[in-house]
């Protein structure tokens, strides 16, 4: 019993970048409205200290220094120093300076000194519980928080004298109504911040939109292609990432179609190299008779054929490993015996006048097996393409780090226009240079892939009083040796 697969829920991109904006300029307006609010009320904690400070302070240097105006003496009289005080001064609007004459009770309030009646609710005069906590609280200053609102208060007493009953001046100060401004001000702010997230949320769609725009035309255009028509690409427009992500997209749609046209020649080419034996083995086999003779060369011919096949096929597979990342495996090699081996080899196949031209003295880091199947590759090539007598050299030299490998025939060499077109693969060139080759046109190919696959390349070049000459350049080759001395 299988389990059918859950569907998945796509969220497209735009929405994606279109809620993170959203949800960063809300928490980027929500702190800005929070941190004015903190400001705000933080500004209304220094004003309402700075009052009280300085309300105290001012009735403290006034009993210090006030004369009471009926004897020319210092005032000994509370009630009438606070009243004297109290005539003189102008309260604010969320202020309240009061005189407490005796000490007051929740059911017996004190005698109150008051300066005027102000227009605030639930002053702390008619609040005797309220009166009876400042009056009896050890601290200079402190905060009432009634259910009737918040109270900040400062007081200064007065001394009691002889006959006199306990006093002190209390300055009292309500913030509600700056603290609502403080809070209206949040609040317009949170208005203002939604009504820019809405707008925020509309531009946002749009720009997201047109960003977008080249990412959702390469979606498109991708569910479009097919293995018959790559010709689709995507238009550029501007010079930002989005131009580059769609010019990035059409070059790999460069190299895929030409990927796929490779690809179909090379099937097409590959049927057409294999299709030439099988139609002879199956010819000469349908038309065998009895004669015994006639049949011996049959089987021979259907042998060369069949061993012809297995050239391709082996030559098709070494190609095909040519792609993967392990096709080279580099390992130290002296340069000079590689070159040395590789002439030994080369001189059994055919009658030439073989010539080791120049060794090069140097450690590299290659391999060895697949540069010798390669050398190997062209001086088989330069066989095919030479009469017997004829020079075939086989040399490798280094300079400025470069390390070069080359065969060099005498023979007729390589007509300009063919001298791209032999490296490809089933193709020989419009002018054959000498014996005709039983090869299918993989030589040249499997000689340029091991290059490739080092890091290098293939070049023909033409050799001095005729000829062609094939060389395998590395720029970057490591040389051990230099390494070495590199680091001594």
């Amino acid at each position: 019993m299988t389990t059918a697969d859950p569907v998945r829920h796509w969220v497209s991109a735009r929405l994606r970048i279109l809620l993170w904006l959203l949800l960063v300029m809300a928490v980027a307006l929500g702190a800005v409205a929070t941190a004015t609010r903190s400001v705000l009320l933080r500004d209304v904690d220094h004003r309402i200290n700075g009052l009280l400070v300085q309300e105290a302070g001012e009735f403290a240097n006034f009993v210090r220094q006030g004369i009471d105006p009926h004897t020319g003496q210092k005032f000994t009289d509370p009630n009438s120093l606070l009243k004297l005080f109290l005539a003189r001064q102008y309260a604010d609007r969320d202020e309240e300076l009061l005189g407490l004459i005796g000490r007051p009770a929740p059911q017996t309030p004190a005698t109150i000194v008051q300066f005027r009646e102000l227009g605030f609710e639930h002053p702390l005069a008619k609040d005797p519980g309220a009166l009876v906590s400042v009056f009896d609280s050890p601290d200079a200053t402190g905060t009432l928080h009634r259910s009737r609102g918040e109270v900040r208060w400062a007081k200064v007493e007065i001394g009691s004298g002889p006959g006199h009953p306990p006093a002190a001046f209390v300055v009292a100060i309500h913030p509600g109504a700056e603290q609502d401004k403080a809070g209206d001000v949040f609040t317009m702010l949170l208005a203002i911040s939604g009504v820019a997230l809405l707008m925020t949320t509309g531009i946002g769609w749009a720009v997201a939109g047109r960003i977008l725009k080249p990412v959702r035309l390469i979606r498109t255009t991708a569910a479009e292609l097919t293995e018959q028509d790559l010709t689709r690409r995507i238009p550029v427009q501007g010079r930002d990432d989005m131009a580059a992500l769609a010019e990035t997209f059409n070059a790999m749609l460069d190299r895929l179609e030409r990927a796929f046209a490779a690809q179909r020649e090379f099937v097409d080419d590959a049927g057409h190299e294999l299709r030439t034996p099988i139609t002879i083995v199956r010819g000469h086999l349908e038309l065998m008779g009895d004669d015994p003779a006639e049949r011996e060369e049959t089987v021979r011919i259907v042998m060369e054929e069949l061993e012809r096949m297995s050239r391709i096929v082996e030559d098709l597979l070494l190609l095909a490993k040519a792609e993967r990342p392990d096709f080279a495996v580099p390992e130290p090699v002296q340069l000079g015996e590689l070159t040395a081996d590789v002439f030994v080899k080369a001189r059994a196949l055919g009658e030439r006048d073989w010539k080791l031209a120049e060794v090069a003295d140097a450690e590299v880091l290659l391999d060895p097996q697949r540069i010798t199947q390669a050398m190997v590759q062209l001086a088989q090539n330069a066989v095919q393409h030479t009469i017997p007598g004829q020079r075939v050299s086989i040399g490798s030299r280094s300079a400025d780090g470069r390390i070069e490998l080359y065969v060099a025939d005498s023979g007729p060499g390589v007509q300009p226009k063919d001298s791209q077109v032999i490296f490809e693969r089933f193709r020989r060139g419009t002018a054959r240079r000498g014996a005709r080759a039983t090869g299918a046109g993989l030589g040249l190919a499997i000689v340029k892939a091991i290059a490739e696959g080092h890091g290098g390349r293939v070049e023909l070049r033409p050799t001095d009083g005729g000829g062609a000459t094939f060389v395998l350049v590395f720029q970057e080759l490591l040389i051990l040796q230099e390494q070495r001395d590199t680091e001594l």
